[in-house]
């Protein structure tokens, strides 16, 4: 009873206008110590589960922790482990009445031991690696132990770095076998530009590692320790993880549209995004490197040379309609300023696009769906659902047959969009069941009768369609609408998170951006009373993949919520004229004596044997050896590279006009279509699209 008061009143004061958290005091005198009372209180009060903190709560968080930090055990030493566990079982009263006493102790140790591997490295890396001598490394984390001494450590690092040599040892020795004679080098000299090679990345990682990753990023890594041991799918997102998450979800930001890499102490642009301000104004190309940025009320400008790209996005983005001043030196080594009005930036690969699909005259409609976005704060932006029955009015208007929804890869995102695209397909009806932490439980129905598609339909997922992926699926499959095709199961996430601003919480905050917390509010389950929870969606044709066989989902996570049932909702099957039975029996018997869909179930079981064998021998003759096996392996998959659909796939005439005015969205439609071609899962979903018409009753 005390959690379902507790939810129901922090429901209400986060309605109260400016958000404070009236009802409890904070201490707002330390940012970081604030930023834990917040946590602690919310997963408390709202989080879906009452967990109790308590020491062997706490004892899970220090393993976490330490693991999140040096999951390899390249940095602590036995000792150090000791003196932390001095703390185990105390974080739970760090976190009820905050101290950041065992935080700083690990954080300074962790970076001296940073430090100390720096060195180590380097000595290493200095003197040759004799790849004669019979020796293992063991890259599983969990058989490591913790080293004792000094030797020890830099033995283990000797082997990594052993490791990191000889992988391109072999393959410049096999490129050397090719060259003329007077280009040939020594195997000695083989070994020492690679060793060149490999210290010059431990340097960048390690420069990363001391100069883009402060306090900030450390102390989010404790936090979550703590979060997810509620579940796997709550975190802690500090102020540039909140802003990745909020651009993630809408898929647009205010910027100059440019993607933007750090090399050593530049940064450089890697892509200009097409139809973004950049793009437009034809003033940058990939290879530039910005070396200052002013603002247009600025008359001197912010040399961003050595500062970290986090740090040197925040000055190029801004409002939409002002301008910045970028300090470019091109590639042909010219400097020059220029001058970009900043513009809503569209992140093209994360909307929904179509395809026209042709086959013995016969149409088809392709809708790949990569996320439900949405933009929250501005409902007149782009929106999933909108975009989705756009898309379908297009492809009607193609005169298609069959439609096929691919689901692949979408990890989900707004529970109210996918309500909104289930109810293109039904009349009316429940999409989802969400059941709260009192038990109560609502249905999210689709109360609107009109049909954007009534037609066949089959819907494409894999592993790594989850959350909200998993809804759409699960109704359609419910109402008997559609044919789920894809592997075993989706991944298997039932749960539904909310994410609140910190800053809401506290009226009068001088800290700055406290981030925001995401954490699990509610479970869903399906129509029929069943929940994805771990088991996710079973598809009703089942096809080889290359990951079948090892373990993936919510299920390899540490503290899923439980799989459970409740009462079915009330809900009519689809009427339909076509033979779903036939329509998968058909597809089965493909799939049995499909030669590439064969090689790829092979393939996965030989996967699954090298993934379990996690030791690698560093003696060339044998590495060697077991990479020519391997090898041997992975040829008989680049087989299916032969395979070729006998279905056509083209662009709209919507987007064929706009492809005359723009070259790259045509390259990257083309670099797409011929990817559809290729893809043997898209043919089989469109083979069962064509034997459900070819099934029809009247």
């Amino acid at each position: 009873m005390k959690k379902k008061i507790s939810f129901l009143l922090l429901a209400f004061i986060l309605s109260i206008a400016s958000c404070s958290f009236i009802s409890k005091n904070f201490d707002t005198s330390d940012r970081d110590k604030l930023v834990i009372q917040l946590i602690t209180y919310m997963l408390e009060e709202a989080h879906y589960l009452d967990k109790k903190i308590d020491d062997n709560f706490s004892s899970r968080v220090f393993e976490n922790f330490i693991e999140n930090l040096d999951p390899y055990k390249r940095y602590f030493y036995l000792t150090d482990i000791e003196e932390f566990q001095f703390y185990k079982t105390s974080i739970d009263d760090f976190f009820k009445e905050p101290s950041l006493d065992f935080f700083e102790l690990v954080y300074k140790r962790y970076k001296q031991r940073i430090g100390e591997s720096k060195s180590v490295y380097k000595e290493i890396l200095k003197k040759p690696f004799n790849f004669n001598i019979d020796e293992e490394i063991d890259l599983d984390n969990d058989n490591l132990e913790y080293v004792k001494s000094e030797f020890e450590m830099n033995d283990r690092w000797r082997k990594l770095l052993k490791l990191y040599v000889i992988e391109n040892y072999h393959d410049d020795i096999e490129e050397n076998k090719n060259k003329e004679s007077d280009q040939l080098k020594s195997f000695s000299e083989i070994e020492k530009s690679n060793r060149d090679k490999i210290m010059t990345t431990m340097d960048e990682s390690f420069r990363f590692i001391e100069e883009e990753l402060q306090r900030d990023y450390w102390f989010s890594i404790y936090i979550n320790s703590f979060v997810s041991e509620f579940d796997p799918n709550s975190s802690y997102l500090d102020p540039e993880s909140r802003e990745r998450f909020d651009v993630d979800m809408s898929g647009n930001y205010a910027g100059i549209g440019a993607r933007l890499q750090k090399k050593v102490d530049k940064i450089e642009i890697t892509e200009v995004i097409s139809g973004g301000p950049a793009w437009r104004e034809n003033k940058l190309t990939s290879g530039d490197i910005i070396l200052k940025v002013r603002q247009e009320n600025e008359i001197e400008p912010v040399s961003i040379l050595g500062m970290r790209l986090a740090d040197a996005v925040k000055l190029i983005k801004g409002e939409k309609g002002t301008k910045v001043f970028l300090t470019i030196k091109k590639v042909d080594g010219t400097v020059n300023e220029v001058s970009i009005k900043r513009d809503i930036v569209l992140l093209e690969e994360t909307y929904i696009k179509s395809s026209l699909i042709q086959n013995n005259g016969r149409n088809y409609g392709l809708i790949n769906i990569p996320k439900f976005y949405i933009d929250f704060d501005n409902q007149n932006n782009k929106d999933a659902a909108k975009d989705l029955r756009e898309e379908i009015k297009r492809l009607k208007n193609m005169n298609i047959k069959g439609l096929l929804v691919d689901l692949r890869n979408n990890g989900g995102g707004s529970l109210k969009t996918v309500v909104d695209m289930v109810g293109m397909f039904i009349k009316n009806g429940p999409v989802v069941q969400v059941k709260y932490p009192d038990n109560d439980k609502q249905i999210l129905y689709d109360r609107d009768r009109s049909i954007e598609w009534e037609g066949p339909l089959v819907i494409l997922v894999n592993e790594n369609s989850a959350s909200a992926s998993e809804i759409m699926a699960a109704a359609l499959q419910d109402y008997n609408r559609a044919i789920v095709i894809g592997g075993d199961q989706t991944w298997g996430k039932g749960t539904v998170q909310n994410v609140y601003p910190l800053n809401r919480m506290v009226r009068g905050n001088t800290n700055g951006d406290l981030g925001a917390l995401r954490y699990t509010t509610q479970k869903y389950y399906r129509i029929n009373g069943g929940s994805v929870q771990l088991e996710g969606v079973k598809s009703d044709i089942v096809v080889p993949y290359k990951f079948r066989y090892l373990d993936f989902g919510e299920k390899d996570y540490d503290n899923p919520l439980k799989w459970d049932e409740i009462q079915s909702a009330d809900f009519q099957l689809w009427e339909s004229n076509f033979s779903f039975k036939s329509a998968i029996d058909s597809s089965k018997s493909r799939i049995e004596s499909n030669k590439y869909l064969t090689i790829i179930d092979k393939n996965a079981k030989w996967i699954k044997k090298i993934r379990d064998d996690k030791s690698v021998n560093l003696n060339y003759k044998t590495y060697k050896n077991d990479l020519k096996i391997n090898n041997e392996k992975l040829e008989q998959l680049t087989s299916i590279d032969s395979f070729s659909s006998e279905y056509q796939f083209a662009s709209l005439p919507y987007e064929l006009n706009l492809i005359k005015n723009d070259s790259v969205l045509g390259q990257k439609r083309n670099r797409w279509h011929k990817i559809l071609s290729k893809d043997i899962y898209i043919d089989e979903a469109l083979h069962v699209l064509n034997d459900l018409l070819d099934s029809n009753v009247q």
